[in-house]
């Protein structure tokens, strides 16, 4: 799911400078940077395939600091152009950051300032949105990231509305993506925006991807807390809400268990967590029906009661609204997309009983490792049964029930 707001008027009205061309894409690498999220935008956008169809871009690869420039995997790269570059750039493409935690180089930053301020169009793929926000070109505006480090992006830069949903998205001038095959996506879609659907089909045919990616992150969210929540008091009431979502509470529940105010909770749980308590709760209400439904033969009304739904109705607004489907048809989408060898089957004797054995005993752990654990990701997508991979990716091809289909 792909989220395309309507940009400022002022960064509607902007020109692409006289130097700046729009067919010249400026990649802009970092040591240490991951080699698979720098290379997507590489063979995007540095590859010709006039003859499938695609128009052809100019790539200027960048060094965003002194090289040799080395990668995740310890190869060293070196990039054949400087900052310099960046200024006959139309796009500006930031594949990735090597920590959440350190500053970019200002050098860097200064280059996508003036980028930006000429007319350039901006783009952050997976930890490249913590590029962009350093630069201060995300302040008041839509953006993402890997689900995993939007809670350090929206605490660190409170200004920036993080969205960890989406696959990616489309501000006008300043882009950005989720995780590693996200940025794929995006990068999908600014050849759409560029020149047409057709020649985004006949890319992604090229590459064996979907045009589009129906759904967002959701699927992906894990019910684990987030990193630097750490030892903070309200890690404790975190992970007794996780523990008992099978219950009816609220957020002024929550509140009153940390011994707070409903209004300085809910701005400490946001400062945590990058996300308002109510929508964080429901989300989690949402993944332990989404769990339930893929694991379980309880009814939609079963379900709901062991969530804390106070209805079925309620489930099914919630969950159409993340998921994009009803409960039941994600039910029958996720069977349907099971290998057989996954399903049980009548035929199968069970096992034979084993003789008891004698256990070790289990450490101790605290509730929030038990709670952070109790429930571990949804499970990932899987081609239909007797379907070759290669026909996913036909023209034409719909997609799976029970999926949010992007606009």
């Amino acid at each position: 799911m792909s989220h395309d707001s309507t940009a400022a008027p002022e960064a509607a009205a902007r020109k692409l400078s006289g130097r700046r061309r729009k067919e010249i894409v400026a990649v802009l690498l970092f040591s240490g940077g991951p080699i698979f999220e720098s290379s997507i935008p590489l063979s995007v956008f540095g590859i010709d395939r006039q003859d499938a169809g695609v128009p052809r871009y100019r790539l200027l690869v960048c060094a965003g600091e002194e090289g040799p420039l080395r990668t995740t995997g310890g190869l060293e790269l070196t990039a054949p152009q400087g900052l310099e570059a960046i200024s006959r750039a139309g796009t500006v493409v930031v594949p990735a950051w090597r920590s959440i935690t350190s500053p970019p180089p200002e050098e860097a930053l200064d280059a996508l300032r003036r980028a930006h301020e000429e007319g350039a169009r901006i783009v952050g793929l997976c930890t490249g949105a913590f590029v962009l926000a350093a630069a201060g070109l995300l302040d008041g505006r839509p953006a993402t990231t890997h689900w995993m480090y939007a809670p350090t992006l929206a605490k660190r830069y409170p200004s920036v509305h993080v969205d960890p949903r989406e696959l990616f998205v489309d501000d006008g001038d300043v882009l950005t993506s989720a995780g590693t095959a996200a940025g794929i996506d995006l990068c999908l879609h600014i050849v759409r925006t560029d020149h047409g659907n057709e020649a985004a089909g006949a890319l992604a045919r090229r590459l064996v991807v979907p045009p589009r990616r129906s759904g967002g992150q959701e699927r992906y969210l894990d019910r684990s807390l987030p990193e630097e929540i750490g030892a903070d008091p309200l890690a404790e009431v975190v992970a007794w809400a996780l523990e008992h979502l099978h219950e009816q509470f609220d957020v002024e529940t929550l509140a009153a268990r940390a011994y707070m105010s409903r209004r300085t909770f809910d701005r400490r749980f946001r400062s945590l967590t990058g996300s308002a308590p109510l929508q964080w709760l429901i989300t989690q209400r949402v993944l332990q029906a989404q769990r339930l439904l893929e694991t379980s033969d309880y009814s939609v009304d079963e379900v709901a009661g062991r969530c804390g739904f106070r209805s079925p109705v309620a489930l099914r607004g919630h969950f159409r609204r993340q998921l994009g489907s009803s409960p039941a048809a994600y039910r029958a989408a996720y069977r349907a997309r099971r290998p057989q060898s996954d399903k049980p089957s009548d035929a199968e004797e069970p096992p034979p009983p084993q003789p008891p054995q004698e256990s070790a005993p289990v450490p101790q752990q605290t509730r929030r490792t038990a709670a952070a654990h109790a429930v571990g990701p949804t499970a990932s997508m899987s081609t239909e049964p007797g379907k070759s991979g290669n026909e996913m990716y036909a023209n034409g091809r719909p997609s799976l029930p029970g999926q949010r289909s992007a606009p």
